[in-house]
């Protein structure tokens, strides 16, 4: 393998230039203006493109070797069987009847382009509005299982993702402290699992924060299945806290009272919120960690792997330690 091949490994979006994402457009039959808006992803690449006398569409170009099709597929599916349940989901658009698509080695589908504003989980009412929605996903996500995709396994996951930040990241002053202390961890999580309800998993967004959701025509607008998974509902639900223990509880209490027109909110769920919580963290690292070589990544996360980074995530995650020896959040404060 030469060092070129080597490089282009590293960077599997090489070959993704302007005339190439305009020419992926005009290989499903339309004509773009040519103008090319790059719109703000890491883990795939995602563009804005005018099209002659129409609106532009959304072009998501897959990243290489990271889903196979029928994963792909399958998320195409869950979001149209949404849209055809009334849902405001961002579905993709079919042409000839597809809607997943190749061109010069990239996989990619077209959405309709859709505006909205930030949402906006300030306001109690749009929570509320949201659990609604949440709801209705929920209750159509649990007709049947993905078959492709992947579930939620946190124990496993978390093991690879410390596993290697240990690797290949953390630094040898901060090795002791971070093996034994993600130890601890994982320890208080199996047990905390352990002794949770068993929880029914079914078909999620999966990645439901508040940068994934549009407000538009007072509702909102779901957006980047790209992480639909199988797992407990409370995974789309847990992203929208923020603030205090207080705050939060209110938070939920707004979500749930939502959901409840549509679907049953199972507080059992509640002790999964600061285990997903902890997840993520160490997840989150681990991605970057994991996409370094490919070079959106260090212009977009500079202050990963500087001198404070380390302490600060182990400082993190010894707060998720405390708060897994807490009573999980209530409904009400």
């Amino acid at each position: 393998m030469t060092d070129a091949d080597k490089e282009h490994q590293q960077q599997p979006y090489y070959r993704l230039s302007p005339d190439t994402v305009i020419d992926a457009a005009e290989s499903l039959g339309l004509v773009s203006d040519y103008r090319v808006l790059a719109l703000n992803s890491f883990e795939n690449r995602v563009y804005q493109i005018g099209i002659e006398q129409a609106q532009p569409v959304v072009a998501k170009f897959y990243r290489p070797g990271r889903w196979s099709d029928a994963q792909i597929l399958e998320e195409h599916r869950f979001s149209q069987e949404l849209v055809d349940a009334g849902l405001p989901v961002v579905a993709p658009l079919a042409y000839g009847g597809q809607t997943l698509h190749e061109y010069n080695g990239y996989r990619f589908a077209a959405y309709p382009r859709r505006g909205g504003h930030p949402l906006n989980v300030d306001d109690m009412d749009i929570l509320y509005r949201m659990g609604q929605h949440l709801g209705r996903i929920h209750a159509t996500g649990a007709l049947a299982p993905f078959k492709h995709r992947n579930t939620l396994d946190v124990m496993r996951q978390m093991k690879d993702d410390i596993s290697f930040l240990q690797s290949n990241f953390m630094p040898s002053g901060l090795q002791d402290a971070y093996q034994s202390l993600t130890a601890d961890l994982l320890d208080t999580i199996q047990r905390r699992l352990d002794e949770l309800p068993v929880v029914t998993n079914i078909r999620l967004h999966g990645d439901c924060h508040a940068g994934n959701v549009l407000w538009r025509d007072e509702k909102p607008w779901f957006v980047d299945f790209d992480d639909c998974i199988n797992g407990p509902a409370i995974q789309d639900i847990w992203m929208l806290l923020w603030g205090s223990r207080p705050e939060q509880e209110r938070q939920l209490g707004e979500i749930s009272e939502g959901y409840n027109e549509f679907n049953d909110f199972h507080t059992s769920q509640l002790g999964w919120i600061e285990i997903l919580r902890s997840y993520r963290i160490a997840h989150q690292a681990a991605w970057i960690g994991r996409r370094w070589e490919d070079p959106a990544f260090p212009r977009a996360f500079t202050w990963f792997d500087t001198p404070r980074y380390w302490p600060d995530h182990i400082l993190e995650l010894r707060e998720q330690l405390a708060a897994l020896n807490e009573p999980p959040l209530s409904l009400w404060a």
